[in-house]
């Protein structure tokens, strides 16, 4: 067995130590650099525990391995990198959510705000979208395949179909959390009907909304790689399918490190949506932050002599 793991991690743990005893912006990268540094040399430990010999018909004896280790994988991911098979298949996977999540995010905003808004509404609808909402969307495979085939209009539905309920759920219950005192402040300066929806009820409710799309887009992220190991001939849950027939375990994890870097990717990227001002406020370390920097600009004003 080898040492490196061991004094990798010791290197790590120390970085640690050292990270939390610093100032800003050093924790913020030695920190995650570390744990990840943990984690290969935990990774590689436990490839190393399981392998197992095994005697063959010549008298000689084979190391198996269960699980491939890191360097394993990171052979196996120059071939797929280089000829471009990764970038096409996550191209095609990112395309699909894209399309799904749109349509899921343009239909279930405002439905879900009609539902939070109306009380009629949600007497009418909200026991069938309860109804739907736990139905895993993997279930809906068979009938994707049959209306739209093995093509990407299948996964482009079940991406909807799996955006849609968490992103309806979340506007509404954004609606029905606002505080009665929005409400009667904007109807005090004469907002009304759509104006007092546009200016006072949608603003309100903007915070919890960007949560639920974060949410309904981890969903999608995850969703989209089980449809394509089933429902289409492209993309990364198809790579990974593709690989596990051809008892090509390292791609195989090549595919799993891949989807779990670009939905990172995806969380930051839709996470940059709070730091609009419309946004920011909603969201209490953000209002004490705008606050306090109030304050202070108030504070140097007032010692600012005329």
């Amino acid at each position: 067995m080898s040492d490196w793991p061991y004094l990798a991690a010791l290197g790590a743990v120390a970085a640690i130590y050292v990270a939390c005893r610093l100032k800003e912006p050093w924790p913020k990268l030695l920190l995650p650099l570390a744990v990840v540094v943990i984690f290969v040399c935990l990774w590689q430990v436990a490839c190393e525990l399981a392998r197992y010999p095994v005697r063959q018909m010549d008298g000689t004896v084979r190391i198996v391995e269960r699980f491939p280790a890191p360097w394993s994988v990171l052979l196996a991911s120059g071939q797929p990198f280089f000829d471009g098979t990764l970038l096409k298949y996550a191209i095609a996977s990112l395309y699909r959510v894209a399309c799904g999540f749109g349509i899921a995010a343009a239909l279930g905003i405002p439905f879900g705000l009609w539902l939070g808004w109306s009380t009629r509404a949600s007497q009418a609808f909200n026991p069938l979208v309860q109804a739907l909402r736990p139905i895993s969307p993997i279930a809906w495979i068979p009938l994707a395949i049959l209306w739209f085939g093995v093509k990407d209009g299948s996964s482009i539905f079940l991406i909807t179909l799996s955006s849609f309920f968490p992103i309806v759920t979340g506007a509404m219950t954004a609606v029905r959390s606002i505080p009665l005192v929005y409400v009667r402040s904007a109807q005090n300066f004469g907002l009304e009907g759509f104006e007092l929806f546009r200016r006072a009820v949608l603003p309100a409710c903007l915070p919890q909304i960007i949560t639920s799309l974060r949410l309904a887009l981890g969903i999608a992220w995850v969703v989209i790689v089980a449809a394509e190991m089933i429902a289409v001939d492209s993309g990364l849950g198809y790579l990974i399918t593709d690989s596990r027939n051809a008892s090509n375990y390292p791609r195989v994890i090549v595919g799993m490190i891949a989807i779990g870097l670009i939905g990172f990717v995806l969380d930051n990227s839709i996470r940059r949506l709070e730091r609009f001002d419309e946004v920011r406020w909603g969201f209490p370390n953000e209002r004490k932050a705008m606050d306090t920097e109030r304050i202070r600009v108030a504070h140097t004003k007032a010692q600012v002599p005329d």
